[in-house]
C-alpha cells in the first residue's frame, strides 16, 4: 500500500491553492475545475471545491471543519518559509520544541493547522 495523498474540501478553492503554492513554492496542477494537486516529495496535496463533493460524493466531506488533523511540512529554515508567506495566520510562533525540531504553526485561510518545522542539524 502507498499513501498518495491528502484532499482538503474547501469553499475558497482559489485561495487555499494559492495558500498552499506560497508555502511549499509547488505549482499546482489544476486537472478540473475546482480541483488541484501540490506534488510534493513523498505526497500529494490535493485541493477540491466542496461543489465537487456535494456532486460526486453526496457531500460526505465539509469544507473548513477540520478540528484534528495538522498539516505538516519539513523545511530547511521555518524563518525562511514564514517571510516567503508573507502574512499569515501564526497560532503559535516559532518554537523549538522538546524533540529538537523548530516549528511554527499557522492556519490555512479555511482554519486548518499547518506545522511548518525543521529537525535539529547533526
Amino acid at each position: 500500500m502507498k499513501f498518495s495523498s491528502v484532499r482538503l474540501v474547501t469553499n475558497h478553492f482559489e485561495r487555499l491553492v494559492q495558500f498552499y503554492h506560497n508555502l511549499s513554492t509547488v505549482e499546482p496542477r489544476h486537472l478540473a475545475d475546482g480541483f488541484a494537486e501540490i506534488h510534493l516529495d513523498g505526497v500529494v496535496l490535493a485541493i477540491a471545491d466542496e461543489r465537487l463533493v456535494r456532486l460526486h460524493n453526496d457531500g460526505l466531506a465539509v469544507a473548513a471543519s477540520n478540528r484534528s488533523a495538522i498539516l505538516e511540512f519539513q523545511v530547511d529554515d521555518v524563518e525562511a518559509v514564514l517571510l516567503r508567506i508573507g502574512r499569515a495566520d501564526v497560532v503559535m510562533p516559532v518554537t523549538v520544541m522538546p524533540w529538537g525540531n523548530t516549528s511554527v504553526l499557522l492556519r490555512d485561510p479555511d482554519g486548518s493547522l499547518v506545522n511548518v518545522f525543521s529537525r535539529p542539524r547533526r
